[in-house]
């Protein structure tokens, strides 16, 4: 392994923190209706959980409502009660084969609530992040220990490191604020 492949892998990891780290944001909610909302959520299909998109289609059908069209007739049902149990605070409406699940207005305390819930995850995320740097900066260590690289190589492999982990967690502090202005607005 050279202090490239360090880098290398170290990139390769920080980029699938913040990938996750953003679809954890799309699973909070912002007043807006987004059909990744219900991605979380799972009904029962023939005695196995799985999610509600994989027995109907969810569509929006404006900037406020989700609808979900269940694929089979007897899954109506089923599917606006695991809505109405999720932790989301949704309450689904059956209009015959239709469920149409109408986003409730944030109140000022639930946005700042959210804002919150958005900075923890966020600091998770930079955890993360500052995790995979350590862990980088110990395989050029041993490599040193081991004689396989200079001094020289090691001090040049943490200071790209460090500059790829300042990178990555800049591009998260922005994804955060850009979350709360998202709450935020009204």
């Amino acid at each position: 392994m050279s202090t490239a492949d360090i880098k290398k892998t170290a990139e390769q990891k920080m980029a699938k923190s913040v990938e996750s780290f953003k679809s954890e944001l799309q699973k909070i909610r912002t007043g807006r209706a987004h059909p990744g909302i219900l991605d979380q959520v799972s009904v029962d299909y023939y005695g196995s959980m799985v999610p509600i998109s994989q027995v109907a289609n969810v569509t929006l059908v404006d900037a406020r409502t989700i609808s979900v069209q269940p694929w089979e007739k007897g899954m109506g049902a089923k599917i606006e009660k695991a809505i109405r149990e999720s932790d989301l605070g949704l309450n689904p409406a059956s209009q015959g084969d239709l469920i149409r699940v109408p986003m409730p207005a944030l109140t000022e305390e639930r946005r700042r609530d959210l804002t919150k819930v958005v900075r923890n995850a966020g600091e998770d995320a930079k955890i993360a992040v500052r995790n995979l740097r350590r862990d980088a900066n110990e395989q050029a260590k041993k490599l040193l220990k081991d004689k396989l690289i200079t001094e020289d190589d090691e001090r040049r492999s943490t200071d790209e490191v460090q500059k790829l982990t300042d990178r990555t967690i800049a591009e998260i502090d922005k994804l955060i604020s850009g979350k709360e202005a998202e709450i935020m607005a009204v």
